[in-house]
């Protein structure tokens, strides 16, 4: 399998697999931004739901910007082939937070301290917006909402790291932020029933299962599009060194 192809596919099911831990993170944030909502827009699941795409969508933008700095930063990492480093990586957080989310490693948790800084400067901003009363309004909340300290969107970003330039990267994250969408898009629309279903001790423990599962199962793909490419690119140049003339 192409490499890049491996990292959208892993990225969009890490994103699909967070869904108790989405609706259990995001749960309460979204459900604060649909309950400030206009009284006429609330009473209706139809009049509701562009403002939470519109949520979601701004959320997801943050992704693929976040990727696109990762890839930048990442890309000169080719030339000495980290990539396998950083994918490696990638599984340690992913199976960290498998095991978080199922219960086994609560500890774990303060690795999403590590975006705190950045939340603390940008949450004010999202406040201005509350209450939000366009659909714009709630575009640019979203992006906000994007910066907020995940554990699952640094192990995403990590994949992200490995895409081998800064427009595949942001790729990746947007693979990853478009496999949270059923999950969060749900809880927008039926907050206080996905909210109580989150908590439940085995689904959680079965989607923890299912991310270790995914890390342990990406081990097998492609490390890496941009160090294959640069690997190939040196081999090339070697096979091809003009031999003196006897």
């Amino acid at each position: 399998m192409d490499a890049i192809i491996a990292s959208y596919i892993t990225a969009f099911l890490l994103g699909l697999f967070s869904a108790a831990h989405c609706v259990g993170m995001c749960g309460s944030i979204i459900g604060v931004l649909t309950m400030n909502l206009p009284n006429d827009v609330r009473e209706s699941p139809r009049r509701m739901l562009p403002y939470v795409f519109n949520y979601n969508l701004g959320r997801i933008v943050s992704y693929g910007i976040a990727g696109l700095f990762v890839g930048l930063l990442s890309t000169p990492l080719a030339k000495i082939e980290a990539f396998f480093l950083l994918r490696l990586l990638s599984v340690i957080v992913m199976i960290g937070m498998g095991l978080h989310l199922a219960g086994w490693w609560p500890t774990f948790a303060r690795v999403e301290r590590l975006g705190a800084p950045i939340w603390r400067k940008l949450q004010p901003l999202g406040q201005r917006l509350i209450p939000v009363r366009s659909r714009l309004a709630a575009f640019f909340l979203g992006l906000v909402w994007g910066w907020l300290p995940c554990g699952l969107v640094y192990a995403a970003l990590l994949v992200a790291a490995t895409a081998g330039d800064a427009v595949k990267a942001a790729g990746v994250m947007l693979a990853f932020g478009t496999g949270t969408l059923p999950a969060v898009m749900g809880t927008g629309l039926f907050a206080g029933m996905l909210s109580t279903l989150s908590r439940t001790k085995h689904l959680r423990q079965a989607a923890g299962l299912l991310i270790i599962a995914l890390a342990l199962i990406s081990l097998m793909f492609p490390f890496g599009s941009g160090a294959h490419d640069a690997h190939e690119h040196g081999s090339h140049q070697h096979h091809h060194v003009e031999r003196p003339n006897p």
